[in-house]
């Protein structure tokens, strides 16, 4: 079985990484999307409520598996033997961080990372972004699926 992870916080999904994901998705068999655990930073989302909103939004794929982690990556991949990391590169200032991440992965483990350049549609787009034009009355609404747009908009309106 040829199996990849697409990694991040998530918070929330976007229409950009969702877009991964599906590419992703048509190239692999399994693709695990690993939410990663950040103790030293508080999200809009706790792990749980991100998890549940990537599983709904990736469930027509029927091949993508959602899991938190924390720690290593590369600890991740070698638990579930997963030889390749897939990543979105939205600009060229991604790549230079993303390239350093990428080497640093394959000399600790030998796991690959594949990058895969975002729709320009989607080069813009962050999570926290999202969250900030929302939090000031902005329409994101095109840039999130739409359960994600209704999860957001009510935890903005709940703060």
């Amino acid at each position: 079985m040829r199996r990849a992870v697409c990694p991040g916080s998530f918070d929330p999904i976007t229409n950009g990484h969702l877009d991964i994901i599906g590419r992703a998705s048509k190239l692999y068999d399994v693709v695990h999307v690993a939410v990663m655990i950040n103790q030293s930073k508080k999200g809009l989302f706790t792990v749980d409520e991100r998890m549940e909103l990537i599983r709904q939004v990736t469930e027509d794929f029927g091949n993508v598996r959602v899991e938190a982690f924390h720690g290593l990556l590369v600890d991740f991949c070698k638990e579930r033997d997963i030889p390749a990391i897939v990543k979105g590169l939205r600009a060229v200032s991604d790549f230079d961080y993303e390239l350093q991440m990428a080497q640093m992965n394959n000399g600790l483990s030998g796991v690959e990372t594949l990058f895969v350049p975002t729709n320009p549609t989607y080069s813009f787009l962050s999570s926290s972004l999202v969250k900030e034009v929302a939090t000031w009355g902005g329409d994101v609404s095109h840039l999130l699926p739409p359960v994600v747009h209704t999860a957001l908009t009510e935890r903005l309106r709940q703060r």
